[in-house]
This record gives C-alpha cells, sequence and structure tokens, in this order.
C-alpha cells in the first residue's frame, strides 16, 4: 500500500523539462507531484489531486499565471503559491501583489533558471 503523501505539489508550466526538473527536485522531498504544461489540464487536476502547494509559470500560451492566480482565488486556495517567471521579475512581483490582494497565502516568487538550492528552499514546510 503507498504512503499517503501530506505534502501534494501541483505545476503548471509550458516547459516540459522544467516541468521535470520540479518534479523530480519535490519529489526527493516527500512531495506527490502532478505536472502539468497549460492552464485548461492544471485546473481539471486542481480538485483530484488536493494541492498543498502550487507552482505557476507566468508566461504561458493560452492561460497565464495571472489567469490562474484568480481562478485559484475563486477556488479559495488554501495551498503555498509559488510564481515562477523567465522574463522580468516584475511579472512576479504583480502576481505577487495580486494573489495576496484577492486573498491567497503570501507567495515566494523565483526567477528562472531556478537554481537547485533555492528551489528547494522555496519546497520547505513552513515554521509552524
Amino acid at each position: 500500500m503507498p504512503a499517503k503523501h501530506d505534502k501534494r505539489l501541483l505545476v503548471c508550466d509550458d516547459e516540459p523539462a522544467f516541468g521535470r526538473y520540479i518534479k523530480n527536485v519535490a519529489e526527493s522531498l516527500g512531495y506527490a507531484v502532478c505536472v502539468t504544461t497549460e492552464g485548461t489540464a492544471f485546473i481539471d487536476a486542481y480538485g483530484g489531486f488536493n494541492p498543498t502547494t502550487i507552482i505557476v509559470d507566468m508566461i504561458m500560451p493560452g492561460m497565464d499565471g495571472n489567469e490562474l492566480i484568480l481562478w485559484l482565488a475563486q477556488q479559495k486556495s488554501a495551498a503555498r503559491l509559488i510564481i515562477i517567471t523567465g522574463f522580468t521579475p516584475d511579472y512576479a512581483t504583480h502576481a505577487k501583489i495580486l494573489a495576496e490582494y484577492k486573498g491567497l497565502r503570501p507567495v515566494t516568487m523565483l526567477h528562472k533558471p531556478v537554481e537547485l538550492e533555492l528551489l528547494r528552499a522555496a519546497l520547505a514546510p513552513e515554521p509552524m
């Protein structure tokens, strides 16, 4: 019988190689991981997966990170949110302000390429 995961990470990033990188790191930290490459798949996976942590890329074709943040706010998501961008850090800063204004938990911002230790630190459990 597989162990029940208390840490579940849902990722939305349109770069499959980056999604695999996040998955490998998160699984080594004890997470169950679901990686999606576009917003519709993220939304479809969300309810059944019940993530405790979410990683969202800001710039994606179709539905972008801001749209997903607004959708998460409508769901009243309690998951920790990590926003990642490979473009100007302003995208992540504005998304953080939007997320917190909409009532989501405070977010972590990371910039691509994400260094291994920074990703591990962002995925570390919150202090009690």
